[in-house]
């Protein structure tokens, strides 16, 4: 048996590799699991359900949850097997765009995960003429209510339905986020989506009887699809609603691959920085050099590991790396990244600490992966997002001198549209049928896809060079001090930045150079801290930028940037016309002539 529509893929895991624990999520406290066969059996239900309610094919039917869950995949399931459209909406959406993304794609019915996405929807205005919700909540039809096991005609019912839907029917509507404007509906085919599951697919090094933890949002189609390609290789998927409880989380479920953005490896990276203080002087000294022999990983590209290193690194798996991974879980191989970009200093720390980290890039638009690093040797190269994976191309238009222009992609993973905007889908392709990215990019050593910025983004400053912030921001992030930055410099005289501290890692850098550490607010004006920072760029500026690009003013700012305080867009970009207005005296002080 293979696989075609999105539907048939639980019915694919059951005959080939069916589970003892197919989904597992937490509920009071305690894990609940269904098996493949019982996950089936309440996708059935839910189906049946679900037409009783006098829905039919077309209707688009909203999802607003808190986290992924077993009642998310398995209510997703029983949508799709009925041409259903499901159209998620990020759990952060502000009020206006909830009441947006409901009036455009025309949802009458929700899906809610709990109280506070009720009460999420109500605040937005929308009043659905039905809500389902996960929880059982009063005043919805509640997830026990809804599931009813079908009988002889309702299992016909189903199997027509099954059979009239076609691969390149729409499967599903995702809204971009968007970093201005209101949000697009992306329209994707079952074809769309099962190609790009089979391409990753190929590439992963997962299989049956392995399990992953999955605690990114189903609303994102990055995750959605790793879950789909999760089911298809016969794993188990263990359901985290809180990224707070992961780190128990993989202990308890001991995971051997999962996918993040790189803000979990951070958070992971800045709990080992903060276990270090209470260790022993030489515990300290042991764990960074562990921390500085992990960073130079050399590992990628066409690059082997020497002996020497390979030595190295065996005394810091025994002193430091196997104890670091236990607290993952002790199982874990691998972990996809994606969303942003990754620092390479933990992507290479991660790796030499034996769990293979990669990173990956991809739009909604196209299903979502383009190109991904591999996990065979030779097949990574850090800093970069890896090869395009199979079946998809890539190509750089118009390329400049250094080989950068804007990336476009052609294969069976792009959409079929944009909901309601026919010139809008129209301008996104090219003449000959390329979907244009709008980002920026190159091709190192042949095959490796390097992003360097945003078509929409670039600015130009008073000399006249253009400027790529996204670029200079990844070389900002190769200091450990700085977690967030954005380069600003449109019709200015020089690129400056905004910079949020890694307040982690600076505490710590306090602690040993006997600077009095106190709030985040004090100390971003600390004379000191500050002088640590203008090193830092200056180091920066010498070793990664060009004589254009360097920076000449920081910023420092004490409060992160988060989709909470509205500076973030859902999948973690900046929101830069947002963070511009927030801090314009700051901005204003980064180009204020300099006192003599």
């Amino acid at each position: 048996m293979d696989f075609h529509r999105l539907f048939e893929i639980l019915d694919y895991q059951l005959q080939r590799f069916p589970q003892e624990v197919a989904f597992a999520g937490k509920e009071s406290g305690k894990w609940l699991t269904w098996s493949t066969a019982e996950a089936v059996r309440e996708r059935d239900a839910v189906s049946t359900g679900l037409l009783a309610l006098g829905l039919k094919p077309g209707d688009r039917i909203g999802v607003l949850a808190h986290g992924g869950s077993p009642r998310w995949a398995i209510a997703d399931a029983a949508m799709l097997q009925l041409g259903l459209i499901p159209t998620p909406v990020h759990s952060t959406a502000r009020s206006d765009e909830i009441a947006f993304i409901a009036q455009d794609a025309g949802i009458r019915t929700f899906f809610v995960s709990n109280a506070a996405m009720l009460e999420r929807l109500r605040n937005s205005g929308v009043i659905p003429k039905c809500t389902i919700s996960f929880d059982n909540l009063p005043t919805t039809v509640g997830w026990n209510a809804l599931r009813q096991p079908p009988d002889s005609a309702d299992q016909k019912r189903l199997q027509q339905l099954r059979a009239s839907i076609a691969e390149k029917d729409l499967a599903t509507l995702l809204y971009t986020s968007g970093t201005t404007g209101q949000p697009k509906g992306v329209m994707l085919s079952h074809a769309n989506l099962v190609s790009n599951i089979k391409s990753v697919l190929a590439i992963s090094p997962i299989g049956p009887g392995m399990t992953a933890v999955s605690f990114l949002p189903l609303s994102h189609v990055f995750e959605r699809m790793v879950t789909y390609m999760y089911q298809a290789a016969g794993m188990s998927i263990w359901y985290v609603d809180n990224i707070e409880h992961l780190p128990q989380a993989l202990r308890e479920a001991r995971p051997h691959f999962f996918t993040a953005v790189p803000r979990v490896l951070e958070r992971s990276y800045e709990r080992l920085l903060e276990r270090r203080r209470h260790l022993k002087l030489w515990q300290r000294k042991a764990l960074d050099w562990a921390i500085a022999l992990g960073e130079r990983y050399p590992y990628a590209g066409q690059y082997g590991m020497p002996l020497t290193y390979r030595l190295q690194r065996w005394v810091a798996d025994w002193l430091v790396f196997r104890h670091w991974r236990r607290a993952m879980g002790g199982r874990l191989r691998g972990i996809a990244v994606g969303a942003a970009a990754l620092q390479p200093r933990l992507g290479r720390l991660f790796s030499a600490a034996g769990v293979d980290v990669r990173e990956g890039y991809g739009l909604t638009e196209t299903s979502p992966v383009v190109a991904f690093n591999r996990f065979e040797p030779g097949g990574v190269h850090f800093g970069t997002v890896g090869i395009p994976v199979p079946g998809v191309e890539v190509r750089i238009a118009n390329p400049d001198a250094e080989g950068i222009g804007e990336i476009e992609v052609r294969g069976p993973n792009v959409m079929l549209g944009y909901w309601n905007q026919p010139e809008e889908t129209a301008a996104r392709y090219t003449p000959d049928g390329w979907l244009k990215t709008g980002d920026l990019g190159r091709f190192e050593q042949k095959r490796f896809l390097r992003i360097t910025g945003r078509l929409s983004e670039l600015f130009k400053t008073t000399s006249g060079k253009f400027i790529a912030p996204a670029f200079v921001e990844q070389q900002l992030l190769h200091s450990p001090f700085i977690a967030q930055c954005m380069a600003v410099g449109l019709n200015r005289p020089y690129v400056a930045a905004l910079l949020v501290p890694n307040f982690s890692q600076l505490e710590i850098w306090c602690r040993e150079n006997a600077v009095h550490w106190t709030a985040p607010p004090y100390m971003v004006l600390n004379p000191k801290v500050l002088n640590l920072f203008n090193l830092e760029i200056q180091r920066i500026n010498e070793e990664y930028l060009g004589a254009a690009e360097q920076v000449q003013a920081i910023q420092l700012l004490a409060e992160p940037w988060t989709v909470e305080n509205g500076l973030l867009t859902p999948t973690l970009k900046l929101r830069r016309h947002e963070i511009e207005s927030r801090f314009a005296k700051e901005m204003e002080q980064l180009f204020a002539p300099k006192k003599r």
